[in-house]
Formats: C-alpha cells, sequence, structure tokens
C-alpha cells in the first residue's frame, strides 16, 4: 500500500509535534507547517532528518502551495493559551478564518480529508454542564476571549461549509483543556502557571475564589482520540477529553503535595469571561470511537511536572 501523507499545520507547537510523532511511528509522510509565533522548533527538533518528515516554515493566513499529494491534513495552527490570544488578538482571528479558509482549499485541491482542531471554549461560559456537542454556547463576541472563541466558532462554520458545499472531507474535534511535555511554562494556561510557580517557590496564583473547574486531559490520550477521530466516519463536531472534573484551588493544592513546595496559594480577581465550569460529556467518542482517557491526573501530572523541571 503507498505511503500516505499527512500536513499538520501548527506543527512544532505543544499538541501539532505530538501528532507529527504519532504519525511518524504510524507509517506515514508527515509535513509540518508552523510559523513559528508560538511553535518551538526543539520540539519537532527530533525529527529532523527523518526521511519520512519534512518541515516548511510559512503563515498560513497566506496562501498555501505544498508539493505533491496529501491524504490529510490535521489543522492545528492558531495561538492557543489566553497570554498568546491577549497578545496577538487580529493573528489568531486570522488563523481561525483566512488560515481554516486556505487549509480547506488546499484540502479541496489536493482532494484530502480535515481534521479541524477546535475547542471546548466554543461553548464559551456555559450554561449547560457537562458540555455536549448539541449544546450551542454562552459567548461573549466582543470580550477579550471572543477573539479566540469566535475564530474557532467561525472556522466550524467554514468546514461545515466547505463539507456540505464542496464534498470536502471533514472531521471537527473539540479539545478540552490539555497537558503534558512540550507544553510552554510561560503560556498562560493553569496548569504550565501554577506548576512554574510551585519548581520557583513562588506564590501559586488562582483565580476567583478557586471554585471555577477544569477537566484536563493528558497530551497521549488526546491524540489517540485525535487519530481514531480522522479516521472514522463521524463528519460533524466530536468532544476528546477527560471528564474527570476538579475545582482549581483542589488543582492547585495537588500540584502543591506533588511538588512539595513551601509556594502559597494566592487569590487574583477573575478575568473577564473566565468559564466557570468545564467538562466534556464524551458519550459520543466512547459509543463511536471506542474511546475514552486512560492516564489518570496523578499519573500525567507526574510526567509533565518532570519535563518542566527541565525548563525552569
Amino acid at each position: 500500500m503507498a505511503q500516505k501523507t499527512v500536513l499538520v499545520t501548527g506543527g512544532s507547537g505543544f499538541l501539532g509535534s505530538h501528532l507529527c510523532d504519532r504519525f511518524i511511528a504510524e507509517g506515514y509522510k508527515v509535513i509540518a507547517m508552523d510559523n513559528l509565533i508560538t511553535g518551538n522548533p526543539d520540539n519537532i527538533a527530533h525529527l529532523m532528518g527523518n526521511e519520512n518528515f519534512q518541515f516548511i516554515k510559512h503563515d498560513i493566513t497566506e496562501y498555501i502551495w505544498v508539493k505533491g499529494d496529501i491524504d490529510y491534513i490535521l489543522h492545528f495552527a492558531s495561538p492557543a493559551s489566553p497570554i498568546d490570544y491577549l497578545k496577538l488578538p487580529i493573528q489568531t482571528l486570522k488563523v481561525g478564518a483566512l488560515g481554516t479558509h486556505n487549509v480547506l482549499g488546499l484540502a479541496k485541491e489536493k482532494k484530502a480529508r480535515v481534521l479541524l482542531a477546535s475547542t471546548s471554549e466554543v461553548y464559551g461560559d456555559p450554561l449547560i454542564h457537562p458540555q455536549k456537542e448539541d449544546y450551542w454556547g454562552n459567548v461573549n463576541p466582543i470580550g477579550f476571549r471572543g477573539v479566540y472563541d469566535e475564530a474557532k466558532r467561525f472556522a466550524e462554520a467554514i468546514t461545515m461549509a466547505y463539507q456540505r458545499y464542496h464534498g470536502v472531507e471533514t472531521r471537527i474535534i473539540r479539545i478540552f483543556n490539555t497537558y503534558g511535555p512540550r507544553m510552554r511554562l510561560n503560556d498562560g494556561r493553569v496548569l504550565p502557571a501554577l506548576v512554574g510557580q510551585a519548581l520557583r517557590g513562588e506564590p501559586m496564583t488562582v483565580f476567583g475564589d478557586g471554585s471555577q473547574t477544569r477537566s484536563f486531559c493528558y497530551v497521549s490520550d488526546l491524540v489517540e482520540g485525535i487519530y481514531r477521530l480522522l479516521l472514522s466516519d463521524i463528519t460533524d463536531p466530536t468532544n476528546i477529553g477527560n471528564p474527570a472534573e476538579i475545582t482549581i484551588l483542589e488543582f492547585a493544592k495537588e500540584v502543591q503535595g506533588l511538588i512539595e513546595t513551601k509556594s502559597d496559594i494566592i487569590f487574583e480577581p477573575l478575568p473577564q469571561d473566565d468559564p466557570k465550569v468545564r467538562q466534556p460529556d464524551i458519550t459520543k467518542a466512547k459509543a463511536l470511537l471506542g474511546w475514552e482517557p486512560k492516564i489518570d491526573r496523578h499519573e500525567g501530572l507526574k510526567r509533565t511536572i518532570e519535563f518542566f523541571k527541565t525548563k525552569v
């Protein structure tokens, strides 16, 4: 059987680089594309020189040209943490809109299947809990977080339009909080922020009273879900995440215990539109993909903390 080719946009980012590893391991030819505004070349350095791997530095908001056949496109290019999309609001909107348009145009030309990385942020600050795929969300379109939320909501809409009107094969994953090695310590997300503060012996910042919840999925579990979804027949959005919900205050205490830090927990005002709850309903992924997370938070945190110890 002929070797298949997969293009990963955002290929040097946290998730993108893990996807490159998975598809190389599965015997694919992998092309990683990234403009490196939030990606890190170190994440894919170990793949350089591999005959089945190619890196192209390119901003996908500009026209995309790739030589040869492409079978699958994993569209993971986007700033994806609050510190990034608050600093890069226009770029975040452009990659969600223009970038997704260009990716879908390339898929149409190459007759490739596209998997769009969407997000639990399309649900906004949800009024339904846990969040199911048929929930339309509660998003402030003009708030500071709106640049990311609405970019992803638009990306879903144009992806479905290309599927319906151009016959492009598409898949949409809604990703819930994911963590693991290759995250940036300074990316503003709650897990690296708390772990980094604890490792440095700094006060650990909890926003609000810490009663807001998150559900953390280890990266290898997410990658398995992405792989299964890409190769499935599911054409509408699918949640992939770990439903083990925890309050941020409980989580901070968990990190404290694992690191045995002397850091105290301090409280700061809750940012605008910060979701009060976040928990995926993964009934659909379980039933149709046979997928559910395998790595519990304690084990995943231990692995992630070991990685962060090399970065502090």
